[in-house]
């Protein structure tokens, strides 16, 4: 085959340019450590180093979630752990309080220090992260969490849901808790009232308190059930208990219907998981006649505080009508049928009126109608006393407090108020004051509880946080050494190829010498 001179030329040059191109190729990949430098070097390779990298940036940004969770739980932790300090100062106070000896003065100077508690408390429940972000108010960051009203109680204005943050491929964890459930769900244990039926008016020979709940679980299963019950004092030394039914629970109490007048400290019995004290206080009169002639016959009803109803007017509505008491008159009903998350009452006529369950739009379909029937309405088990005429489109907001749990703002300010009321020397100032304090110590030691439980929660995913980040670093450091091999330059071989294509290269241009000098020319 003939080769003419131009396409030798052309040919050799093509050649030496491959050549020279492959030799400053391998020379770069020595000098820059990486083998693989555009994806046509190594097509699979360059795919699984693109994964790799991916991999490498997710760990990266795991590793700075991880730091951003573990932040979050050691401000909050913080938070909570001073928060407790605090309310172990409440409790402290309030066991004070109970002390019959103090003057009004002295009652005073507790309850300043309590207000400068639950200011503390309040300020702390509203704290901000480093971001300036609410801690405490759920994914509502921007909202304060909690709100004093003007009655003095304190509402929550966030959200229960818990933001997260990507750890892992598979793991998200909560960056926050929400003071929904960090504070208000502590357990009330003051869920219970004591009713003097008999004598019809109060004497103050006998007081009973209020109750507080000592086992959350009998009084869920055989309390409930049992209700109401009636204390009946058979003489000065005995009493007998019956339920709802009328059978004969006394066998159930822990005195087994005895109790002491002449303790001043009073008698504690215990029924289906609530405590009651009994105190007597006989009169200089009694001293003529028997103790028996004077207690015997007192008769008290026993049963859970029924569910507080509360109203109040969309600040839209165009009349000046107001809801102005509201009460279950039919339980059954009312526990059937009453909205969980709150009712929204809208009048459709000064007369007719529509029930919407929580949370309510334009869209929402009534859950009960009705007429006004005199100034009142019932709707799901509660009555409503109505002042003044509603207009039409007047809208009343209806929530219900079951009395299960108490938010610990509310427990403080509660025995502040108490114990800001002047007691008198009668019997039922001072079980007034009693069943205060008492609640108060149950409920603090309550909501602690809770506080605690929250704490245990954020140590919990502190520990899974360390489980993950020795796993990613784990894998960040797999990531890095199957990146190296596949991606370095392996220097040995390396080497070896660059000298053989140097030489390969020096013999071609030698080759091209010489043989480009091959003429008929050089013949003659």
């Amino acid at each position: 085959m003939r080769i003419s001179t131009s396409q030798y030329f052309e040919t050799s040059a093509t050649n030496y340019s491959k050549a020279f191109s492959d030799t400053a190729k391998t020379q770069e990949q020595i000098s820059s450590g990486s083998r693989i430098t555009t994806a046509s070097d190594d097509p699979v390779g360059a795919s699984k180093l693109l994964q790799l990298q991916q991999q490498n940036s997710m760990l990266t940004q795991y590793s700075t979630n991880i730091t951003a969770v573990t932040n979050a739980g050691n401000q909050a932790e913080s938070v909570l752990d001073s928060i407790n300090t605090a309310l172990q100062k409440a409790q402290e106070l309030a066991v004070q309080a109970g002390n019959g000896g103090l003057s009004d003065e002295d009652k005073g100077s507790i309850a300043s220090e309590l207000g400068q508690i639950q200011n503390t408390v309040f300020g702390l429940m509203n704290s901000k992260d480093t971001n300036g972000n609410y801690m405490f108010s759920g994914s509502q960051t921007g909202t304060a969490p909690y709100v004093q009203n003007s009655d003095g109680s304190y509402t929550y204005q966030g959200d229960q849901t818990q933001l997260s943050l990507q750890v892992s491929d598979t793991l998200q964890v909560a960056t926050n808790d929400s003071g929904f459930a960090a504070f208000d769900q502590a357990v009330n244990t003051s869920r219970t009232t004591t009713t003097l039926t008999s004598p019809t008016t109060d004497d103050g020979r006998i007081q009973v308190s209020a109750g507080n709940m000592t086992s959350k679980a009998d009084y869920t299963n055989s309390y409930v059930s049992g209700q109401p019950y009636t204390l009946n004092f058979t003489s000065s030394t005995q009493y007998t208990l019956t339920d709802a039914s009328g059978n004969d629970v006394t066998s159930e109490t822990s005195g087994n219907g005895t109790y002491d007048p002449n303790s001043t400290d009073g008698t504690n019995f215990t029924l289906r998981g609530v405590q009651y004290a009994i105190n007597v206080n006989l009169q200089s009169s009694d001293s003529s006649v028997s103790a028996d002639s004077v207690l015997a016959g007192h008769t008290f009803t026993l049963g859970s505080t029924p569910d507080t109803i509360t109203a109040s007017r969309n600040p839209a509505n165009t009349s000046t009508a107001q809801i102005a008491t509201a009460s279950v008159t039919d339980t059954t009903a009312y526990n059937s049928s009453f909205p969980t998350q709150g009712a929204v009452i809208k009048f459709t006529s000064p007369t007719q009126y529509a029930v919407y369950s929580q949370p309510y739009s334009t869209s929402s379909k009534a859950v009960a109608t009705g007429t006004m029937t005199g100034t009142s309405i019932t709707a799901a088990g509660v009555t409503f006393n109505v002042s003044g005429t509603p207009a039409t489109g007047d809208q009343f907001t209806i929530s219900s407090d079951s009395h299960k749990t108490q938010n610990v703002l509310d427990t403080i300010n509660q025995l502040k108020t108490a114990l800001q009321v002047p007691s008198g020397s009668d019997a039922a100032s001072k079980l007034t004051l009693k069943n205060a304090v008492s609640s108060a110590i149950n409920n603090l030691a309550s909501a602690s509880v809770l506080i605690d439980t929250t704490r245990g929660l954020i140590g919990a995913r502190g520990n899974a946080l360390d489980i993950q980040s020795t796993e990613n670093t784990s894998l960040a450091l797999a990531n890095k050494s199957t990146q190296s091999a596949i991606a370095d330059t392996d220097m040995a071989s390396a080497s070896v190829t660059l000298s053989l294509q140097q030489t390969m290269l020096q013999a071609s241009q030698l080759a091209f010498a010489k043989i480009s000098q091959l003429s008929l020319f050089n013949k003659i």
